[in-house]
């Protein structure tokens, strides 16, 4: 449902949510029948034809089924170039033809539905016209709460709340909060947007404020811009939740394995000091840098299998192992800014299953990332502190007046 009666105070924060963004108008002719669009185009006098590209199809075949000659397919295909690789058609897209409303039924326009919102249009009338769209995009702003009984995704899920909200709050929390250690009793308010096309959900967008009670202490994220078009999670108190470090290299995962200065190691059965955190998760997971850094390694070595170690400043060194490969670019020398993909999780090495090991240095000396006090960043700028306080005291009353029936 979308709330329209919620007042977020400084940048009309609701009223932009609410705006539908249109590809296309309605008309009415002079005798109030409407006339018909579809993807921009008036298809009153066409037959319209929809279809999903089958495993192995082709668009040119799909043109020359609708009549179009493979002179003029060739013709299209040049057309398209630099705004539609026709080679990257995938099967189970959708598709449009809209076609000529007599005997032969030939194509006129053709439109490849790249993703759920974005389409090509392919103006194949006479001179041939090729380009892009959006479908109307319709933003729905949400209030929900949950409480952990097992686990956040099931909390999210329970209240009928997108999956995907796992995601959003882990990584807006990824600093302040560890999701591998979340308990039985926490729980959570959100404000945040679904984005729906045709009346159907295809994912969440902005979250404009959380609360996350964990372990009895409340934290609090809003999102400010500090300037336009770019803008981060601040706490309560105007501090920056973004810290210099991530709290996992995974987005979400579990800790198998925890830094230790005695555990019997799973392969060789030796009990040694385990200097690292072990994140299961499947194979092909994608492996974050926690911080901006130098690469300083990235190889194969055999207990490491692959693995790349990153040079933060003089005081923080990460490592981490078990790749089931390593990102293409990432090489001694490159520069990673903090969340930036840098490899797969795998299990090469001495593993035995798929995880990463993640090893942090500070001061030469192997610690636990965990147990140490790490930098934070920047809080709000003093000259933009009243716009977040009137921003944040909104957002606070409409937080405060979600129902949390526990």
């Amino acid at each position: 449902m979308i709330k329209t009666h919620i007042k977020l105070g400084l940048f009309g924060i609701v009223a932009c949510i609410l705006i539908v963004f249109s590809s296309c108008n309605s008309i009415e002719s002079e005798s109030s029948a409407p006339i018909i669009f579809e993807y921009g185009i008036c298809v009153d006098t066409f037959k319209v034809v929809k279809g999903q590209v089958e495993a192995g199809q082709t668009l040119g075949a799909i043109l020359y089924l609708n009549h179009i000659n493979h002179g003029k397919i060739d013709q299209i295909v040049r057309a398209s170039k630099g705004i539609f690789d026709f080679r990257k058609a995938k099967a189970g897209k959708n598709y449009t033809v809209i076609c000529s409303n007599d005997s032969i039924q030939k194509a006129k326009y053709f439109i490849y539905e790249t993703s759920s919102t974005d389409y090509v249009v392919f103006d194949i009338r006479d001179t041939i016209k090729v380009y892009t769209g959006q479908k109307e995009i319709e933003v729905r702003l949400k209030e929900s709460s949950g409480k952990i009984e097992s686990s956040l995704w099931n909390a999210l899920v329970n209240n009928n709340m997108s999956p995907a909200l796992v995601m959003e709050l882990s990584g807006i929390y990824a600093w302040t909060i560890d999701f591998f250690r979340i308990q039985k009793g926490d729980y959570f308010k959100i404000i945040y947007e679904e984005r729906y096309v045709e009346d159907e959900f295809i994912g969440i967008g902005r979250v404009y404020a959380a609360l996350f009670n964990h372990a009895n202490e409340d934290f609090y994220a809003f999102y400010f811009e500090e300037q336009e078009n770019y803008g981060d999670y601040f706490d309560d108190e105007g501090g920056a939740l973004r810290k210099a470090f991530l709290r996992a290299p995974l987005n979400y995962s579990r800790i198998s394995s925890s830094y230790s200065k005695r555990r019997k190691h799973p392969v060789t059965g030796r009990v040694k000091a385990h200097l690292g955190t072990d994140y299961a998760a499947p194979t092909g997971t994608p492996i974050l840098s926690t911080a901006n850094g130098t690469v300083t390694h990235a190889r194969y070595k055999r207990n490491n299998g692959n693995y790349v170690k990153i040079r933060h400043n003089s005081t923080y060194t990460t490592q981490y192992l078990h790749m089931s490969k390593i990102k293409s670019g990432i090489r001694p020398g490159v520069y990673v800014k903090q969340g930036d993909v840098i490899g797969y999780v795998g299990s090469t090495g001495l593993a035995t299953g798929p995880h990463v090991c993640y090893r942090f240095w500070k001061n030469g000396r192997q610690v636990d990332p965990y147990k140490q006090k790490l930098p934070p960043s920047k809080p709000v700028k003093e000259e933009n502190r009243a716009d977040f306080n009137i921003l944040k005291d909104s957002l606070m009353n409409v937080l405060v007046g979600i129902p949390a029936d526990f």
